[in-house]
């Protein structure tokens, strides 16, 4: 549809309508629409809501309150993910933090759920093959409780890694998803930093 056929009040009640949208809000009353914009009265409000209507970009069912949806696709919602350095994929280490970096991802594309709180980390090494975790995907991690089975962030006895978090008999440890790594078993604490819940394969060239 091309707006370039709307006035340019029709295109401002137009970019109203997108901003609802994307700030996940209900679409406005024609009282709502009325006071935005300083219309004279509900009726002025309705002309514009008509004519856009009329030119395809707006569907009204019945004129009721928040009944109008617009006649396109709603955008993606853009999230920018801090990506706080590297996480080994291996025997634990301390991990590398570059917290000034980040990555712009689409949320619904990775089912992130609303209002998470996330964060990226760089995979260093081989021993989550088995989960499809290779070196060098970058894995989204969210700040929740474990569940038996996840895969985690953990802090172990000092160093961090990326693991599965398993519970045998009331005790937590972690394994690898890779026959060559062994299980590992707090001595004094296990502290989880993250809970995985996607993963981005970026670029595994190599120069």
């Amino acid at each position: 549809m091309n707006t370039m056929q709307l006035t340019d009040k029709q295109l401002a009640v137009l970019e109203f309508l997108r901003e609802r949208r994307s700030d996940g809000l209900s679409m406005p009353t024609v009282r709502e629409v009325q006071a935005r914009f300083g219309f004279s009265s509900p009726f002025a409000a309705t002309r514009h809501l008509m004519a856009l209507e009329k030119k395809g970009f707006l569907n009204r069912s019945g004129g009721r309150a928040r009944s109008m949806a617009l006649n396109e696709p709603a955008p993606p919602r853009w999230w920018n993910i801090p990506l706080l350095g590297a996480i080994p994929a291996g025997l634990p280490v301390e991990a590398l933090e570059q917290p000034d970096r980040c990555i712009t991802v689409d949320p619904d594309s990775i089912r992130l759920p609303k209002n998470s709180r996330t964060f990226a980390l760089e995979v260093r090494g081989d021993s989550m093959t088995g989960a499809g975790i290779l070196d060098r995907d970058v894995v989204i991690l969210e700040l929740a409780e474990p569940h038996h089975r996840d895969i985690v962030a953990a802090l172990i006895d000092g160093e961090t890694t990326l693991k599965r978090y398993l519970v045998q008999k009331g005790n937590p440890f972690l394994r690898a998803e890779n026959p060559d790594y062994p299980d590992l078993i707090p001595a004094r604490e296990l502290v989880i930093q993250g809970v995985f819940r996607a993963l981005i394969r970026i670029n595994h060239s190599r120069t």
